[in-house]
């Protein structure tokens, strides 16, 4: 039974809020004030909303849908805006509120007038529509005033009542009550932003807990109608959502599974730094460049949430910042991008490794190979996609990928690991590029599996499986393909340059998922640990960590450190311009500080391996 005492806040009730609001829905949703949106009804309704609120005023037994007297049109009539369609939906849904479902909608109906006189013009207009008051999937609350709790009983059971906080119920009246409405401004005079203050917080989520002890639903009004206002209630618990933003609220209810990551990983464990010459000014033989492509500061937060407040990446204490726009737009292209890290020049959008005139221009490999020096290139995606093309291809569009893999044939990187073998062996000119690398003395291998198993120096690993994603099952790709890399160039005795590419970050991003990208970015985090791992070991390595571009807009609403819970929220399904981080560990890293343009990143690299 819901005595009063349950919603007092003098309760001190055991039960806590544990809502997950990735269960949230449009269901959850209460459109308020419906009456004043353009399309009443069925704006909400459409969008699946599982409340509906009509002020209603009485005269001369009709009932008029308005916010006051001055507003009452003779055409805005309750059953017009809303038993008509209504029964409608009803009669097109094959007697169900929504089609194909047992989901209920509530049309609360708030009494404007005075209640008998209200109550009984309605009675009398839904006696006319028995197809909505003997439905199980409608339910009619009443709101407002309310005609008196002792005349509760003679009205028709289809009839319910919106519960208010103090009141006394007896038990036959706490039956027709399907949830509790609360003015927040009972518990805090909130604004909405940041956060409720926790005394006032520890209320309101103590008489939450108790209505729904009682077995009741919550809606709280008198909120601010925003994001943050919507997540804090959510996580409170509350049943309905109120808003008047019936199109905003429906996008952001309606996309929960891909704006929440929820932990769901095993947390990696970090690799405990040793900072071994890292802000020393000695010689550096090797540099390992690790791009997250996509990845900005945003995506980054994500993956220290998702993986419980940890990331290798955070261990690093130079840092600087990259300007990343193209010769031709203020937004970069992975193309562009990556060809400013590669060749050390500023090029056009999808332009691969030339520059804006479309001359071609030499990569890092291409340059410090005269000198002695190996390459590896590495990518979580297709190996000839933008990002890893721009370090051995050359071509004046980025979608050329046929050609540029036949350009490898000319390039002296000596290990490629990824995707795309497609591009190599199925080629639409019928090139055999796998013969001809094997006469160059390449191992040419699409079974990720035999990796470990190559002894040759020269060898390309090209298997589909690195295009998986991580929530599809790449595994452990990205950090293991580094280490082989790392293992058969020490060997050779001789300085060498590594390009590895957490390239699915972006594609994350792209897809407008934030589990996508918090995994994405944990995986990219285990290379980094490897890569600091081994220039701690070595002393003379370089470790530089970046991205050539923010992908998505991505910008984090909530989340839980210790429950590596995170909500995001994405701007565009496309890049931006924002400047992206430079992480550096080992000697030289000190030359990663400042603000610079993404060119500087190559003109760094290439005076240290003189």
């Amino acid at each position: 039974m819901l005595k009063s005492y349950l919603l007092s806040l003098s309760l001190l009730t055991t039960i806590t809020a544990t809502a997950q609001t990735s269960t949230y829905a449009p269901i959850n949703a209460h459109s308020h004030n419906d009456y004043e949106h353009p399309i009443p009804f069925l704006t909400a309704y459409f969008r699946h909303y599982g409340s509906i609120e009509a002020d209603v005023f009485e005269r001369n037994g009709q009932l008029f849908t308005a916010h006051t007297e001055e507003a009452i049109r003779p055409e805005r009539t309750l059953e017009k805006l809303y038993l008509h369609p209504l029964r409608e939906q009803i009669k097109n849904n094959g007697g169900t509120a929504y089609k194909n479902s047992k989901d209920t909608l509530q049309l609360m109906i708030d009494f404007k007038t005075t209640g008998v006189p209200t109550m009984k013009a309605l009675v009398k207009i839904l006696d006319r529509y028995p197809d909505i008051t003997k439905n199980p999937t409608v339910v009619i609350t009443i709101s407002g005033d309310q005609p008196a709790l002792g005349l509760w009983g003679q009205y028709p059971d289809y009839i319910h009542f919106d519960g208010k906080r103090g009141f006394t119920y007896t038990a036959a009246q706490e039956k027709r009550i399907p949830m509790y409405s609360v003015d927040i401004k009972q518990f805090t005079n909130w604004n909405g932003k940041g956060v409720i203050v926790k005394e006032e917080k520890v209320k309101i989520q103590q008489w939450v807990d108790s209505v729904h002890q009682a077995g009741k639903k919550v809606r709280f009004w008198g909120m601010a109608d925003n994001v943050n206002t919507w997540k804090t209630q959510m996580n409170m618990g509350a049943d309905f959502l109120g808003t008047d933003l019936v199109e905003d609220m429906a996008n952001f209810l309606s996309n929960r599974q891909n704006l929440e990551y929820n932990g769901t990983a095993a947390p990696h464990t970090l690799y405990n730094a040793r900072y071994v010459n890292n802000d020393s000014m000695g010689k550096v033989t090797n540099v390992i460049l690790l791009i997250g492509d996509g990845m900005g500061l945003a995506q980054i937060y994500a993956g220290f949430t998702g993986n419980h407040g940890q990331l290798n990446l955070l261990q690093m204490k130079n840092i600087g910042f990259s300007k990343t726009y193209s010769s031709d737009s203020y937004i970069t292209d992975s193309a562009a991008g990556g060809t400013a890290m590669a060749s050390g020049k500023k090029t056009n959008n999808r332009y691969v490794g030339v520059d804006a005139t479309a001359v071609r221009i030499p990569a890092i490999p291409d340059i410090i190979a005269p000198k002695g020096y190996n390459s590896a290139l590495i990518s979580a995606g297709d190996i000839t996609d933008a990002t890893p093309a721009a370090f051995y291809g050359h071509v004046p569009e980025r979608s050329m990928e046929d050609s540029i893999a036949a350009n490898f044939l000319n390039s002296p990187v000596s290990i490629m690991i990824g995707g795309g073998a497609k591009h190599f062996n199925q080629r639409k000119d019928g090139k055999d590029l796998p013969k001809l690398l094997h006469d160059k003395g390449y191992t040419f291998s699409t079974n990720l599996a035999e990796l470990n198993n190559i002894q040759s120096d020269k060898y390309l690993v090209l298997d589909s499986l690195a295009e998986r994603s991580m929530l599809k099952g790449r595994g452990e790709f990205l950090t293991q393909s580094l280490e082989k890399s790392i293992a058969s160039l020490r060997k050779q005795n001789k300085g060498f340059f590594i390009m590895a590419e957490g390239a699915q970050i972006d594609y994350g991003g792209h897809a407008n998922i934030v589990p996508y990208v918090a995994t994405e970015m944990m995986d990219f985090d285990k290379a980094i640990g490897a890569a600091m791992k081994f220039a701690d070991e070595d002393g003379h390595t370089l470790v530089i960590v970046t991205a050539d571009h923010e992908t998505g807009g991505l910008s984090l609403l909530d989340g839980n450190i210790s429950k590596g819970y995170v909500d995001g929220h994405f701007s565009t399904n496309d890049h931006s311009a924002v400047m992206v981080p430079v992480f550096a560990y080992g000697p030289h890293s000190l030359d990663f500080r400042g603000v610079y343009e993404n060119t500087e990143i190559f003109a760094k690299i290439i005076a240290l391996l003189q």
